[in-house]
């Protein structure tokens, strides 16, 4: 006779759990023995029934120590989740905007971004660079806000406009692609900010939440094809024994995203050409609008222009250059987001040019 028996599941943790559950019950532990160490001493102790000048100088040192180590075990623990939020956020935003590469389609690449939020990599500006069978394809963007409020706007943006791209012919497809996750990302909020939710009230509500965007074309032979919503121009850039900056202007631009509805076929506006050797600058007004302590605005076009050294356009170089003069004139925390995205035409030719490492992503946090 064959007998079988049913036993309990046994449920075996791993070894990495076992210091993490100690450091779990420490966590509790310690402020419960210090609570009991002072409550103890003043019900059993004799010195801290006595009532004279000394005995109550010592209660006193004993409850100051005991309070003391319950604020610094609380700080410690609060300094720890925020680490670990902002470690979480840093490795979100690496994921919606991972290092560029150095080139794409014959363009040299290299992009920046400072964030408002101290200490924080995370912020409300986007951008991205893909290279499809309609030229390379570029989008700049700026989410009202920055931090971790305007994170989940950014990956709906992004995220449609890394599909829209290579699915889309005309420029305009992509943009109502980007128009509709919008307004789908906003449909999302709107119920969760509903009052019946029962959530707090939001600092950035949907009724007050916009994107502005700067979508650009370029084709093989450098045209520069781009529909903007709201977003500043861009700026061309001329090396050469004249060295200058010039904004580009293709008209009056759209509505950001989400203040009104957009055309049903927004038409591109070809608003210059990129010849080899020259260079393109997108960014963000959080650089424009920065002020110093006087209330002077950054000298944007002067800083582009001096950091065309060696009458060359070096992508990375431009980045380095624009992030520290604009720190040296703020003197502090900036109060907006600021990305710059800066790419260069080799198309035509091989060599890098003095001073250019390939491109890169520059990360700058203040």
């Amino acid at each position: 006779m064959i007998r079988s028996e049913t036993r309990a599941p046994v449920r075996v943790f791993p070894a990495t759990d076992q210091p993490r559950r100690f450091r779990r019950v420490l966590r509790l532990g310690l402020p419960t023995v210090w609570g009991a160490v002072a409550v103890t001493y003043k019900l059993t102790c004799p010195l801290a029934q006595q009532p004279g000048l000394g005995a109550r100088i010592v209660t006193s040192a004993v409850f100051f120590a005991v309070g003391t180590g319950l604020i610094l075990h609380a700080r410690h623990g609060l300094l720890r989740e925020l680490r670990r939020t902002r470690a979480v956020a840093g490795a979100a935003q690496s994921v919606l905007l991972p290092p560029l590469p150095p080139r794409i389609d014959g363009l040299a690449l290299a992009a920046g971004r400072l964030s408002a939020d101290r200490g924080a990599t995370v912020g409300g500006d986007l951008y991205d660079v893909v290279a499809t069978d309609h030229g390379v394809r570029i989008v700049m963007g700026d989410v009202r806000g920055h931090g971790l409020a305007a994170l989940a706007t950014v990956a709906a943006v992004l995220g449609s406009f890394r599909e829209a791209a290579h699915d889309e012919a005309a420029l305009g497809g992509v943009l109502r692609r980007l128009e509709r996750a919008h307004a789908r990302h906003l449909r999302l909020r709107s119920r969760a900010e509903h009052p019946a939710a029962g959530g707090v009230a939001p600092e950035h509500p949907v009724a007050e939440e916009f994107v502005t965007v700067l979508l650009l074309e370029i084709a093989r032979d450098g045209a520069v094809h781009a529909l903007n919503c709201g977003h500043p121009w861009p700026y061309l850039l001329r090396p050469g024994a004249v060295r200058r900056a010039e904004q580009l202007a293709g008209g009056d631009p759209l509505p950001p995203l989400g203040v009104l509805p957009l055309p049903s076929e927004p038409v591109p506006v070809r608003c210059g050409r990129m010849l080899p050797g020259e260079g393109l600058l997108l960014y963000t007004d959080g650089i424009e609008d920065a002020r110093d302590a006087r209330g002077r605005f950054f000298p944007f076009q002067e800083a582009l222009t001096a950091a065309l050294r060696d009458r060359t356009v070096a992508p990375a170089a431009v980045v380095r250059a624009v992030y520290a003069r604009l720190l040296r004139h703020i003197g502090g925390p900036p109060g907006d987001d600021a990305a710059l995205l800066v790419l260069r035409n080799d198309r035509g030719r091989v060599p890098v040019q003095h001073g250019d490492p390939l491109g890169r992503t520059v990360h700058t946090v203040l």
